[in-house]
């Protein structure tokens, strides 16, 4: 029985959602060493240039940094490496058939504790172009705005 229970999040990667449109996203366990995880334990750790791809039936996370451990002696993990990402059989197939099709790249959105166990949550993404930020982001504030006027309504009704 773990010791942890719940959902800790140490990282997530809020760029990904402004930068890719997310089609798919996946749950995967991470083979990680004991330094590594002792320095996520301590809730270090970035997502901003890291990706994931599959080569040879497994799939991998690449350039995600994870510092060393404070602590740690001359058997410390390298900060950046090449991760194995635990995915089932099935889902490894579908993800790479989608990112051979051709503009779909494998995005890690959130790097967290479940139940005491790293994983990471890793999105099929498609790239916006610059037009397609833009109008996200006046959607947003159009929509903010509505709000506001919906809530300064109400106050005033009352």
């Amino acid at each position: 029985m773990p010791r942890e229970r719940g959902e800790k999040v140490v990282a997530t990667n809020r760029k990904a959602r402004h930068d890719y449109t997310i089609e798919d996203t996946y749950e995967a366990g991470l083979v990680l060493t004991g330094t590594e995880v002792k320095s996520l334990r301590e809730g270090r750790a970035s997502l901003v240039d890291g990706y994931a791809f599959v080569e040879g039936g497994e799939a991998w996370l690449d350039a995600v940094h994870i510092p060393e451990y404070n602590q740690g002696t001359w058997n410390n993990h390298p900060p950046r490496r090449k991760r194995k990402l635990l995915l089932h059989k099935e889902q490894i197939l579908k993800i790479h058939n989608k990112t051979k099709e051709g503009g779909y790249t494998l995005v890690p959105l959130k790097l967290y504790f479940s139940d005491g166990r790293a994983k990471v949550e890793i999105a099929v993404a498609k790239g916006k172009r610059e037009y397609d930020k833009r109008q996200a982001l006046r959607e947003r504030q159009d929509k903010r705005e509505a709000d506001r006027a919906i809530s300064s309504h109400r106050n005033l009704g009352d």
